[in-house]
């Protein structure tokens, strides 16, 4: 094999390969990246039999073939090469890279051995790229990280009609999001797909900036597959087994008792307020028609409290939450003002959980469907 590549074009393309692989793997052979140079151009893949990557670029090929060479490495030194072309060479087991007077020589690795990557099956429907990106952001960091339970270290994907929602939990607190969908020629208005978290931020990270996303969701007895492809790029991840819990039934239909307050001055408050804080505390937030005041009594070295400006309809409430909890859900809220809704349970002594969204202005609510529950912490009286 022999050819030559742009160098900004090819660093690229390895580094979005290798990216989800994980840093260690039990077979060494799937740390690599599958290079085929053809009259086409490049294909780079990655596949470690969760999540595969494949992306395609052009380059001028002297000699086809096709190699398998260590996929980190590559990418740390495709980064690291002087701004000229790439050229890249094969013989026998060995790999030579070259940019400007820079040379590097690597072993490559046996490409029979190499599993074959997963097929794709037709397209489900279609996503607008930016609203998709933003979605994943503001719905998965609600997913849990606890691999105890993976059903729930995942985001819910549900299509229904021309929607396409986003549901993520951790038990202490629910996301969801909807976002346009089209389903094309496929037809596809129903469909559901358990994508794991860390994937589907990659996913929208790199896709973010394509305009629209293809999306493949396989779902049969034998394979539950999901693609995402756009602009000469593939991602594919195995779904998680299992049922994902209803958390959806969990939101009220309407609350009468909410705050409305501006969002950067509640987010810096709750930053400083927490500062005395120690780990796993919460913050008590007492809403009143004056405003809402932040307190933390901390430890009898510190304690802090804070008031800003609230629009308060319904009852004065109190309430104690998380503080990272609860700046997860207002970082995800792109907007002005945040409206904070008090949810009511049998108990009088017993607050709901809050339900946090956007608000366009002081009396207008958002328009974007992000919602986020989160679960007090409940006080002692």
């Amino acid at each position: 094999m022999k050819f030559q590549a742009n160098r900004d074009v090819f660093s690229e393309a390895v580094s979005f390969a290798v990216k989800l692989l994980p840093q260690r793997t039990t077979l060494p052979i799937l740390s690599g990246i599958l290079i085929k140079a053809d009259e086409d151009g490049l294909t780079l893949s990655s596949f470690d039999y969760e999540v595969s990557a494949q992306t395609q670029i052009a380059a001028d090929v002297e000699e086809p073939g096709t190699v398998l060479v260590s996929g980190r490495l590559l990418s740390d030194i495709a980064n690291k090469l002087p701004n000229a072309p790439v050229r890249f060479a094969s013989e026998d087991s060995r790999i030579t890279v070259s940019s400007g007077s820079a040379k590097f020589t690597l072993l490559s690795m046996p490409v029979e051995e190499y599993p074959s990557l997963p097929q794709i099956g037709e397209e489900s429907g279609i996503l607008p790229a930016d609203k998709f990106a933003a979605a994943v952001a503001q719905v998965a960091v609600a997913a849990s990280r606890d691999d105890v339970t993976p059903v729930i270290t995942g985001v819910q994907l549900e299509v229904s009609e021309n929607t396409l929602s986003l549901v993520a939990t951790d038990r202490y607190r629910v996301a969801v999001r909807n976002i346009d969908w089209d389903s094309g020629d496929a037809g596809v208005t129903t469909a559901s797909a358990l994508v794991p978290a860390k994937t589907l931020q990659e996913v929208g990270k790199t896709f973010g900036n394509a305009g629209t996303i293809s999306v493949s969701i396989t779902n049969t007895d034998d394979r539950e597959l999901i693609a995402f492809r756009s602009d000469k790029k593939t991602v594919t991840s195995l779904l998680i087994k299992g049922n994902f819990p209803p958390v959806k039934r969990l939101f009220p239909e309407t609350v009468d008792n909410y705050a409305v307050m501006n969002t950067a001055e509640l987010i810096e408050s709750t930053r400083r307020v927490s500062l005395v804080l120690e780990r796993e505390a919460a913050l008590r937030f007492t809403f009143t028609i004056d405003g809402v005041t932040l307190e933390a009594i901390g430890s009898e070295q510190a304690q802090a409290s804070e008031s800003i400006d609230a629009l308060l309809t319904g009852s004065d409430t109190v309430v104690s939450l998380k503080p990272q909890f609860l700046l997860d859900g207002l970082s995800a809220v792109h907007s002005e003002y945040v409206r904070i809704s008090f949810t009511k349970t049998d108990n009088p002594n017993k607050p709901g959980p809050v339900l946090i969204t956007s608000q366009s202005s002081k009396d207008q609510p958002g328009t974007d469907d992000y919602k986020y529950l989160l679960q007090p912490n409940l006080l002692l009286r």
